[in-house]
C-alpha cells in the first residue's frame, strides 16, 4: 500500500511539473511574442543574439530558427552537466515556446513607437519573462538559454540565478546593439535601444530573484525555553539543515533563556516558521536576509 502511495504522489508530482513546464514556456512566449519583439530589446544570451539577427534583417522566423538551434545545444549542455530530469523539463518549456511562437496570432497590444507605449511593452515583457523563469525554476526546469548555465553557476557558486544572467545580457546586448548600428548607421536608434534593453534586462533579473528565492540565505533567531524541541522538528522537515544554540538572559526578567540560530533559505522559511509558531506562545523570534555565507553551505540541486 505504502509503494503504491508513493508512486501515486510521484505521478502526481510530474503531472504537476509538466503542467507547470508549459504553463511557464506558454507566458515566455507571450511575452516574446507581444512585449519584445515588438519593442525590439535585446534578451538576455544567445535569445538576445538570436532577436538581434531577427530584427536586422526583419524576420520572427529566423529568431525562432535560431532560438531553437541555440536551445539544443544548451539542453544538451544540461543533460550532461545538471540532470536527466532538468533537462527534460527544459525541452518541454523550450518546446512550448517555440510551438507558440509559431502558431500565435498577430496582435497588438500597445504602439512600439518610442514616443507612445513603448516603455510599457517593455516593462510588462520583463515582469512576465521573469515570472516564466521563476515558474520554470521552482518547479525543475528552465526557460533554456543563460538560465541552463545560470543553474549549474548558481549552484557552484551559489549566487542568485538572476545575477548569472547579466552577465549574459551583457555579450548579447553588446552585440544586439553593433547589429542595429549596421542596419541604419545612425547612432540615436542604438543609443535608444541600449536604454530599453536595460529597463528590460533590470525588470526581468528583479522579478525572477523575487519570485524564486532558492539561493537567498536568512538568518533566523528563536528564543525559548525548548530550543531542542524545535531543533529536533527543523531536522526532521530539513534534514540537510543544522543550528545553534546559545544562552541567554532576558534584560527585564533575568531569566535564563536559550536562542536558536539557523541559516536557512527563504524557500525553506514557511516550514521554519510553522515549526516555530507551534511550539507555543512564549516562543519569540525574527529573521534577516544574510550575505557572504561559505560557499560549502548546503543548498539541494536544482535538478
Amino acid at each position: 500500500m505504502k509503494n503504491y502511495q508513493t508512486k501515486l504522489l510521484k505521478i502526481h508530482r510530474n503531472i504537476k511539473e509538466g503542467f507547470l513546464s508549459i504553463l511557464a514556456g506558454g507566458l515566455y512566449a507571450i511575452a516574446i511574442k507581444y512585449f519584445i519583439f515588438p519593442s525590439e530589446v535585446i534578451m538576455t544570451g544567445t535569445e538576445g543574439i538570436a532577436l538581434a539577427v531577427g530584427y536586422f534583417f526583419d524576420n520572427q522566423n529566423l529568431f525562432i530558427i535560431l532560438y531553437l538551434s541555440f536551445q539544443l545545444a544548451l539542453i544538451i549542455f544540461a543533460f550532461v552537466k545538471i540532470s536527466f530530469r532538468f533537462s527534460l523539463r527544459t525541452t518541454l518549456v523550450v518546446s512550448t515556446v517555440v510551438g507558440l511562437l509559431s502558431i500565435l496570432p498577430e496582435y497588438q497590444f500597445a504602439n512600439p513607437e518610442p514616443q507612445n507605449e513603448r516603455i510599457i511593452l517593455v516593462i510588462f515583457g520583463g515582469i512576465l519573462a521573469g515570472i516564466a523563469k521563476a515558474i520554470a525554476f521552482r518547479y525543475s526546469s528552465s526557460t533554456g538559454d543563460e538560465d541552463i548555465p545560470a543553474a549549474y553557476f548558481s549552484m557552484k557558486y551559489l549566487k542568485p540565478v538572476g545575477n548569472i544572467g547579466i552577465i549574459a545580457a551583457l555579450i548579447s546586448t553588446l552585440f544586439g546593439i553593433t547589429l542595429a548600428f549596421l542596419k541604419n548607421f545612425q547612432i540615436e536608434p542604438v543609443i535608444n535601444t541600449l536604454m530599453y534593453t536595460a529597463i528590460y534586462i533590470f525588470m526581468s533579473t528583479e522579478t525572477l530573484n523575487s519570485f524564486y528565492r532558492k539561493f537567498k540565505l536568512v538568518l533566523i533567531n528563536v528564543i525559548t525555553k525548548s530550543p531542542e524541541k524545535i531543533g529536533e522538528k527543523i531536522k526532521e522537515i530539513l534534514p540537510h539543515r543544522t543550528f545553534t544554540i546559545q544562552e541567554g538572559v532576558g534584560g527585564y526578567s533575568k531569566n535564563k533563556v536559550k536562542i536558536l540560530r539557523a541559516i536557512v533559505t527563504k524557500e525553506e522559511m514557511p516550514d521554519i516558521i510553522q515549526v516555530v509558531e507551534s511550539s507555543g506562545k512564549n516562543t519569540f523570534f525574527f529573521y534577516h536576509d544574510i550575505s557572504g555565507v561559505y560557499k560549502s553551505y548546503y543548498i539541494s540541486p536544482i535538478q
